[in-house]
């Protein structure tokens, strides 16, 4: 579970357009993540933008970093972004579940 003060910070780390399309395209690559180079022209954005903007994420939790060979990879830290999820909704609808009957999450309140 994270803190309020873990949450402000991913939120606020999300709170930029590039980042969160960053952190968007690392969610659909999956486990396989994605080097820089390929984000940066997936994107449309300066190596060095988005270095700064990696290291935001890396810093807030939400992206994993690992060197293969030559090349870092990022992933999108799926346990934090699953934490984050479950800390916004925690007392949604005073605590009851929030399921239609197709199974689909969503809120009547």
């Amino acid at each position: 579970m994270l803190t309020e003060s873990q949450t402000v910070q991913a939120l606020a780390a999300l709170a930029q357009p590039l980042r969160l399309r960053t952190f968007r395209a690392l969610v659909v690559a999956g486990p396989e993540g994605l080097t820089p180079g390929a984000l940066a022209e997936a994107l449309g954005a300066t190596p060095s933008a988005l270095s700064f903007h990696l290291k935001e994420l890396l810093h807030a939790g939400l992206v994993t970093q690992e060197r293969r060979g030559r090349h870092l990879v990022y992933r999108a830290a799926f346990e934090a972004m699953n934490a984050l999820l479950a800390y916004l909704t925690e007392n949604c609808c005073q605590g009851g579940a929030c399921v239609t009957a197709d199974g689909a999450a969503t809120c009547p309140c």
